[in-house]
């Protein structure tokens, strides 16, 4: 890889700015980049004529002095993302060579403000799964490797194309979205920064729905510094999503004092599971000392109906996977699978056109919104992500902020859990009560494994308190000082 590819987002932005390079060298450097990690399988539609395109747009732009805050900066797109006449999937066969006639708010704003789209990005299909492993276009492959064992691993879910694309420096940074730790798991896995805004930060129009409720964009980046510059591009109100929330949004970037005295960090003891690593224990405390020694306020908390999110998160989810995907009927876009009439020709083309994991979540959600299991479950758990949301407005009239692990694990061999879907669920068990309460949480790289493998720790913040959570992430990662690289790029 060039040294203009080991560039962070802000470090390009300053180089362009300084017209110490051009856009078209580092989108160059970056398109060349991703030629050299195709097998790790990361992007599944390359657009390199777009990209150069826009880049040569962009070095008239910065030529001029004008131009926004990503103007020239390469960037990846999951494929959850409609982009206008790119094809756009959700890394899922029943949308066969789907063509949006329209853009995504989310992307629409970073092309607003000079960003270059390398490509698509693989997924998990409609960004169902934690591993990466259930996109129609196969597997995504981590970067990263275990000491002494070339034995290949997932890079985490739903977004592992954007996280390996990130964590390979094959592009400056990534969007990618988050329904129960699609951001932040991923980011965990393969060394990288995961930020999951609040619900109803970014607009939610033009991207593949899951699940409405909980569905959530947000950016990978290789920094805390990027991951702000890349939110102030991606947030805004749309009145085109009914879920957008009409607040400003701040200079992110401008938060990052480096100054965390007085703030309060609660540490929820419902996050110390029997079992977990002692490797993950140790970083956790190590991250409550780097904290202390900034001058934050550790405070113990308690979160009872932690245990409680999972399970309610899988009854939730799927429920609202199964209405939205309803409309994947091989009528009006996408593969169509003849049948005899109307009603198999529904049957078959959902057959063929959804992968196995989806019409496991679509079977589970129709059964829980069917009549006679509706109050049973669909309801029961609705009032279980009422009391999840009550006992964190609760903490929050203590701390500022609440730290914990990312994940229970470090990343795990491809097809190691593909056929055990609990312990595949239980990978977002640090990281769904986020999602059922709307707020933000970040992943940032802290420590290696003995393993040789990256570990993440998760700062959650109030609603709209992005600001805050920056500040804190940022001091941790100067704490953390991770610099190590996948065993890819260190070759």
């Amino acid at each position: 890889m060039s040294e203009l590819t080991n560039l962070s987002l802000s470090d390009a932005r300053a180089k362009l700015r300084n017209k110490d390079i051009s856009a078209v060298e580092l989108t160059k450097a970056h398109i060349d980049a991703m030629g050299q990690i195709e097998g790790l399988n990361a992007y599944i539609l390359p657009t390199h004529e777009k990209a150069l395109s826009m880049a040569a747009d962009s070095d008239e732009k910065l030529a001029k002095g004008e131009g926004g805050i990503l103007e020239g900066l390469p960037v990846g797109i999951k494929d959850l993302f409609c982009t206008k006449d790119v094809r756009t999937t959700a890394s899922s066969k029943i949308l066969g060579e789907f063509l949006p006639t329209y853009e995504s708010t989310v992307t629409a704003n970073m092309w607003a403000d000079g960003a270059v789209m390398l490509g698509k990005l693989n997924c998990d299909e409609f960004a169902m799964g934690s591993s990466n492993e259930t996109s129609f276009f196969g597997n995504v492959v981590n970067p990263w490797q275990r000491n002494g064992d070339e034995a290949a691993l997932v890079p985490g879910g739903s977004s592992g194309g954007s996280s390996a694309a990130v964590a390979a420096r094959a592009c400056l940074a990534a969007t990618a979205t988050d329904t129960g730790g699609s951001i932040r798991q991923p980011a965990a896995f393969t060394g990288t920064v995961g930020l999951k805004p609040t619900y109803g930060r970014c607009s939610r129009w033009g991207v593949v729905a899951f699940a409405s409720s909980l569905d959530q964009a947000g950016p990978i980046t290789r920094s805390v510094r990027d991951a702000a510059i890349m939110l102030e591009s991606m947030a805004s109100y749309d009145v085109k999503d009914s879920t957008s929330v009409n607040v400003g949004v701040p200079a992110y970037e401008k938060a990052l004092t480096g100054d965390i005295r007085g703030l309060k960090i609660g540490i929820p003891k419902e996050y110390k599971m029997d079992g977990m690593p002692e490797e993950i224990i140790k970083l956790w405390q190590q991250g409550i000392d780097w904290l202390k020694q900034a001058g934050a306020e550790i405070v113990d908390v308690s979160l009872p109906n932690t245990k409680l999110a999972l399970p309610a998160y899988y009854i939730v989810a799927p429920a609202e996977a199964s209405s939205n995907l309803a409309r994947y009927d091989g009528v009006r876009y996408g593969i169509r699978v003849a049948g005899d009439n109307i009603d198999e020709q529904y049957a078959n083309s959902r057959a063929e056109g959804f992968g196995a994991e989806v019409q496991r979540r679509i079977l589970i959600g129709t059964y829980v919104l069917s009549a006679g299991y509706y109050d049973a479950y669909y309801v029961k758990a609705q009032k279980v992500r009422t009391l999840i949301k009550r006992d964190f407005d609760a903490v929050y009239r203590k701390v500022d902020l609440l730290l914990t692990p990312t994940t229970p694990s470090e990343a795990f061999g491809i097809g190691e859990n593909i056929n055990d879907p609990l312990s595949m669920y239980l990978n977002d068990i640090f990281t769904v009560t986020v999602n059922m309460a709307g707020l933000p949480g970040i992943s940032i790289p802290a420590g290696i494994s003995a393993n040789g493998l990256p570990l993440g720790l998760q700062l959650i913040g109030q609603p709209f308190g992005e600001e805050t959570l920056l500040k804190a992430a940022d001091v941790m990662e100067s704490a953390a000082e991770f610099t190590a690289l996948p065993q890819l790029m260190a070759k």
